[in-house]
């Protein structure tokens, strides 16, 4: 069981740093992007809506985009922070 626990929380420990890096990155393309219809920018956008649509729920309608994606990736690097540290806390469990 301590297994399973372990690799469950690797795998969000993983996913929410992959996520924080392409929002971060997101982020630095629309602020220094010129062409609002860039192709950078589509993609980043492409790949970043599944991250913000549930934070743009919560917020007020009207909400800025830079907001939200700031207030996502606060929210996705409070988790991977988190699950790190409940990683550290169960040790190095033996798998396999």
């Amino acid at each position: 069981m301590d297994a399973l626990v372990y690799r469950c929380l690797l795998l969000v420990w993983f996913l929410s740093y992959m996520a924080a890096v392409y929002l971060a990155l997101h982020m630095v393309v629309a602020r220094f992007s010129r062409a609002p219809d860039s192709r950078l920018l589509w993609f980043f956008s492409v790949v970043t809506s599944p991250l913000t649509r549930p934070v743009r729920a919560l917020m007020p309608p009207g909400t800025p985009d830079g907001r939200v994606r700031l207030i996502t990736l606060l929210v996705l690097v409070t988790l991977w922070i988190g699950t790190r540290a409940l990683l550290g806390t169960l040790g190095g469990v033996v798998i396999g």
